[in-house]
């Protein structure tokens, strides 16, 4: 007697290897059945992270009766989440232990060892040495998964904007000269004079906790954007969105012969990017003394609000419209590029699903 398919209930079930493991697939809609026992081998032998997979005894969350049958006993099928913070839905025989996974649904469960590890890495809470840090540096920690590759370009980038404040801080009587000749002043600019100014002042900052935050939040997001990206598309995106952020001080204040320096509208155009690739990570957020993981969504949210804040008081020495412009401009990457950034890393695109269910 031939099987019926319970995804779409046709008789086109045929034999399919899967990761090592003879089980049953639909030829109409593609769906697999797994007997009892095989989607664990089939998990175990497929790279993804972990070689025994006990995922059959350790379904998620029950959501109710399917209106599905067994391909072998014919008793409905009960649908669970395949894991509680991972709900993606499959089907699950309670007689013969079989489970029904919809073809769409291959990829996800294939991989469900890795989101789980992931998800240990983004599900860490608060405690007493992050509020700790955040308390007394100010700045937030971040939650998100380890890059694959090691960050390159962001390291380098830390190291030169760390020898270019240190020769400056160590040459005195030279500063006023090393700012006419590499800051970026609007005036010059619009004049024709010093266009090397915009690439220069983003190797540039104005004291030592100007260099200290950007260099942190550059390490923050970069390494992942990098990651994502790869190192050399990753620095043209980073310059684009310095040069991006520059034109936007230029144009708020064409007229202004104050020097501008510092890579915080670059690493802004960073931020944009990141909240749209990375929506599964956390960022911290001091509420006073209480601590808070907040999603990158709420974090640049308030990021911006404080910006364009600034930009309508003005004054305060801060290039408000440069960080506006930059990350508007990773904004815009951001959404040009998802799409190929996804295909290129699908863990990234899983961990994007709205499936998944990050604790904060």
């Amino acid at each position: 007697m031939s099987m019926k398919c319970p995804g779409c209930a046709s008789d086109k079930m045929r034999v399919f290897y899967f990761h090592g493991q003879e089980v049953d697939s639909c030829t109409d809609c593609g769906g697999i059945w797994f007997d009892s026992g095989e989607l664990n081998a089939a998990l175990s032998a497929a790279d993804n992270g972990n070689d025994n997979v006990g995922i059959e005894s350790e379904l998620g969350a029950h959501k109710g009766m399917s209106h599905r049958k067994c391909s072998h006993c014919e008793t409905r099928l009960h649908q669970y989440h395949l894991m509680d913070n991972f709900q993606v839905e499959v089907d699950f025989c309670i007689t013969c232990t079989g489970v029904w996974i919809d073809d769409h649904e291959r990829e996800k469960v294939v991989q469900s060892p890795q989101i789980q590890s992931a998800l240990e890495q983004l599900d860490q809470k608060v405690n007493v040495k992050t509020w700790l840090f955040q308390f007394l540096m100010q700045m937030p920690m971040e939650y998100n998964l380890k890059p694959k590759t090691t960050p390159w370009v962001t390291y380098s980038l830390i190291l030169i904007n760390t020898l270019i404040f240190l020769a400056t801080v160590l040459q005195p009587n030279a500063t006023e000269w090393i700012y006419e000749t590499f800051a970026l002043k609007p005036v010059d600019l619009m004049q024709g004079q010093h266009i090397t100014g915009l690439v220069s002042h983003m190797f540039m900052h104005g004291g030592w906790m100007h260099l200290i935050g950007n260099m942190y939040f550059l390490y923050v997001v970069g390494d992942n954007l990098e990651d994502a990206l790869g190192h050399s598309r990753f620095l043209g995106l980073y310059l684009i969105c310095g040069f991006a952020a520059a034109a936007g001080h230029i144009i708020s204040e064409p007229s202004s012969s104050i020097y501008m320096v510092g890579a915080s509208g670059a690493i802004a155009g960073l931020f944009g990017m990141y909240l749209l690739w990375f929506r599964h990570a956390s960022l911290t957020f001091m509420f006073i003394v209480y601590q808070k993981k907040l999603s990158p969504m709420a974090f640049f949210a308030i990021w911006l609000a404080m910006n364009l804040f600034g930009a309508y008081i003005g004054g305060g020495g801060v290039a408000y419209w440069a960080h506006i412009a930059g990350f508007v401009a990773g904004l815009a990457i951001g959404f040009a590029l998802k799409s190929k950034v996804m295909q290129a890393n699908p863990m990234l695109a899983i961990l994007n699903s709205q499936e998944l269910k990050v604790a904060r």
